[in-house]
């Protein structure tokens, strides 16, 4: 332990926080500083007592006052101290996470409070949140090039929360070549990320295992529209007809070979003519909050029909529609520029009207319109609508409004794939939110899966804040 170093003396019943694992401690957890620090400077906690604790780094200025990066007495956070850190960030990543393309630093769970990093393809994105970290930046980028051996640094430091530790936004190159977009593969599919105007760094990694695990959903529709699989002659099937080598109902196998007995497996239509349309099993699906598709790519991927892939900003759709191009589901995506709510309650009006008529109680004279669809899966992947706690109500409201509308455009038996990523949102709020939408709505639901963000995210229990992520799969059926 540097002997000069200042000490932070806790106040006597404030430690738990600290010693339950959390890295933050505010002002009003300090009862005195002995010393003088800088900004920035890595200061010792202690106990009342004068028993060591923990090390951080220290801003006068924000309400957190110390950040902790140790839990035992530690000389610099130096170019070594990085590497170190960096190594083990690593070590993680190549256990847990298939895909090269991940957060490679993650903040607090990764013991380096107030850094993250992003690997696009060969360019790593670094987010420098708090004052400590952005007085060792050249210090950070030194390490991550001896660690990661990228070919390009970029800073996507331009976030809010910067002001909070008296800093300005700033974006851009720190390190080599950094081209604006760069294609990454996640769960084998092509994405393009656009590192320098896309969202947060430009691409949100932390749901890559939810999308994986839409696949279930995604095939065993055939039947609804009255497709049978039956045994048929191979020489009497029409070209392209959709061979199957797996079970009733399995839409994952791929096309079969002739079958000893001389027939095969195909789907058959009502009528009794074989089907060619290679995607006969699979579901219709709607992605609201789209950004740059990443929902509807998975949907097509494990076999979707068709997808409607809807946000409200025209250029996230552009780069969905190069993402659907470069992996060849630009045939089963239907991409549409609008505002969720919007679209949402649009096509529940739609519904309801139809319904109407078909009860002959409006007059059938006007047109319909286009609106009044459904879709097997409807799945909502919302920005944070709670970034304070004082906008928590709204949320709810915002929350429950896409839920309502969502799963009443589901069939009947469908999925409704719903998240939220605001952490004032709790789980039980969330559940509960969704609960209540469900009776107005006079449906069932069944939850089917319940995650939270993936490996390349991890929690450390005893911060609460980490735990952001909501994500669940229901079953949606009528009263």
């Amino acid at each position: 332990m540097m002997m000069s170093r200042a000490k932070i003396y806790m106040a006597k019943g404030r430690t738990k926080r600290l010693e339950q694992g959390h890295p933050w401690i505010y002002d009003n957890e300090i009862e005195r500083m002995e010393g003088e620090a800088e900004p920035g400077d890595l200061v010792d906690v202690l106990q009342s007592n004068g028993r060591y604790m923990a090390t951080g780094y220290w801003n006068p200025h924000s309400t957190i006052r110390v950040r902790v990066i140790s839990r035992r007495p530690i000389g610099d956070m130096d170019e070594p101290f990085f590497r170190e850190r960096f190594e083990r960030c690593l070590s993680h990543r190549r256990r847990f996470v298939r895909d090269r393309d991940c957060r490679l630093v993650y903040g607090e769970a990764d013991f380096l409070p107030g850094l993250i990093v992003d690997r696009f393809a060969d360019v790593l994105v670094v987010q420098l949140l708090t004052l400590g970290m952005d007085r060792r930046r050249e210090t950070i980028v030194q390490a991550l090039v001896r660690v990661f051996a990228p070919k390009g640094i970029y800073e996507r430091s331009d976030v809010a929360v910067r002001k909070l530790e008296g800093l300005e936004e700033r974006k851009g190159p720190l390190y080599g070549e950094c081209p604006r977009t760069v294609v990454i593969r996640e769960n084998g599919l092509a994405m393009e990320v656009d590192i320098e105007g896309g969202q947060k760094t430009g691409y949100f990694y932390d749901q890559r295992e939810n999308r994986a695990a839409i696949a279930p959903l995604m095939t065993g529709w055939g039947a609804r529209s009255g497709i049978r699989l039956e045994r048929r002659p191979y020489a009497e099937l029409p070209e392209g007809a959709a061979v199957w080598k797996g079970a009733v109902g399995d839409g994952s196998e791929e096309a079969g070979e002739r079958a000893d007995d001389g027939l095969a497996l195909v789907p058959v239509n009502a009528n009794g003519k074989v089907v060619t349309f290679p995607y006969w099993d699979g579901a219709t699906v709607l992605e609201c909050f789209a950004h740059t598709g990443s929902f509807a790519m998975h949907a097509c991927k494990y076999g979707a029909k068709k997808v409607t892939c809807l946000d409200v900003s025209e250029h996230a759709i552009e780069t969905a529609r190069r993402n659907a191009e470069r992996n060849g589901f630009t045939d089963r995506i239907e991409f549409v520029v609008a505002d969720a709510f919007d679209y949402l309650r649009s096509q529940v009006k739609g519904l309801e009207e139809r319904a109407r008529r078909a009860q002959g109680r409006v007059d059938t004279s006007k047109p319909l319109g286009a609106a009044g669809r459904t879709w097997d899966v409807v799945i909502l992947d919302p920005p944070a609508f709670a970034k304070t706690k004082g906008a928590l109500a709204g949320a709810c409201r915002g929350y429950k409004d896409i839920n309502l509308n969502g799963m009443k455009l589901v069939n009947e038996g469908g999925y409704l794939v719903t998240a939220s990523c605001s952490y004032h949102m709790s789980e039980e709020l969330f559940l509960g939110t969704i609960q209540e939408a469900a009776a107005d709505a006079g449906k069932v639901l069944r939850l089917i899966e319940w995650r939270s963000a993936g490996k390349d995210h991890p929690r450390l229990l005893g911060v609460p804040e980490g735990h952001y992520l909501k994500f669940a799969i229901f079953e949606v059926r009528s009263r």
